[in-house]
């Protein structure tokens, strides 16, 4: 199993707005299509500032070819359309992870 796992930092202005966009677009576009599964969206309290918020967000997906084939089919389009949004005021970086053990 992989997990494919996205980091944002955002303004304080902008984290509710963004938390909301990733539910209800981000999270719901994506578990529609089928290939991730396992939304799970966190805040993070480590290295917290008084002017960012940052959040990951997390999927669980099959294998990494299943994850190319989403991220070119939705991916680039949702990265965009939060792009347009926030207007660079939310930023993110991706990593992917395997599953080792698992309770």
């Amino acid at each position: 199993m992989i997990v494919y796992n996205t980091t944002y930092t955002t303004t304080v202005e902008d984290a509710r707005n963004f938390v909301i966009w990733a539910n209800e677009s981000f999270i719901a576009r994506t578990v529609q299509d089928g290939r991730l599964t396992n939304a799970r969206l966190l805040r993070i309290l480590s290295h917290k500032d008084e002017h960012t918020e940052c959040f990951s967000l997390q999927f669980d997906v099959k294998d990494t070819a299943t994850l190319h084939q989403w991220f070119v089919a939705e991916g680039k389009e949702l990265n965009n359309e939060m792009n347009k949004l926030f207007d660079g005021r939310v930023i993110g970086f991706s990593t992917i992870m395997e599953t080792i053990t698992e309770d």
